[in-house]
């Protein structure tokens, strides 16, 4: 697996490097933002270990950057900024996981394999239709009513994922283990965050709703 680590901590890099290459990894080390995006546009890696708070831009902008340049490269943050909102901030600007300083050294690399392997997953069914809304996994595009929806990564995946599950409930858990690989604490509302968020930009100006809430359960997507 070969990662880029944006860090500006010579200590957490070294540490972390020297455990990743124990561990048959090859990685690049970035102690800023502006060699963290030269290196980005320059190589092709498998994943990227993002810090926030660092020399130049910081870590958010880092990624928004990464996506802008449509990079689709797995991006896990790496941070001590453990807010809900600081969290989802990093979620909105493209990143695919959120890892909280200090860590676990096995927990980072679980994760970093998850991303990996989610990311080489190959795709079955390249366009996703229910009514009149169109997803397709190619282009990244979802339109409905011929009309264009511009969503964030994260309600990509979370409406790709009940699109596969159409008709079929989906607990809260199931979708956080799915979508980011792990489950967030009961007392976070980040699904409902991103559920809310992607209902307001596929339903709200249309008759017919799609995404449905079910009581004490979860959420599905149905034409019913």
């Amino acid at each position: 697996m070969k990662i880029l680590m944006v860090e500006d901590d010579p200590k957490i890099s070294s540490f972390v490097k020297l455990g990743l290459e124990n561990n048959d990894c090859i990685v690049d080390v970035a102690y800023d933002s502006l060699m963290g995006e030269k290196l980005v546009l320059k190589k092709k890696y498998d994943v990227i270990l993002l810090d926030v708070i660092m020399p130049g831009i910081n870590g958010f902008e880092l990624c928004k950057k990464i996506r802008d340049n449509n990079i689709k490269t797995p991006i896990l943050m790496l941070t001590s900024l453990a807010s809900t909102e600081d969290k989802l901030m990093g979620f909105n600007s493209g990143a695919d996981d959120y890892l909280l300083k200090p860590f676990e050294f096995q927990e980072l690399l679980a994760r970093l394999k998850a991303l990996k392997r989610r990311s080489s997953d190959v795709i079955i069914n390249p366009v996703l239709k229910i009514a009149d809304l169109v997803l397709d996994t190619n282009s990244k595009k979802v339109s409905r009513n011929n009309q264009d929806i511009k969503l964030t990564s994260h309600e990509f995946k979370i409406l790709e994922l009940l699109l596969n599950n159409r008709g079929r409930v989906l607990e809260r858990i199931e979708i956080a283990e799915k979508i980011w690989g792990y489950s967030f604490n009961t007392g976070t509302n980040v699904i409902d965050v991103h559920i809310n968020s992607l209902r307001n930009k596929i339903d709200k100006n249309f008759t017919l709703k799609l995404i449905q809430t079910i009581k004490g359960m979860g959420y599905m997507i149905s034409e019913q």
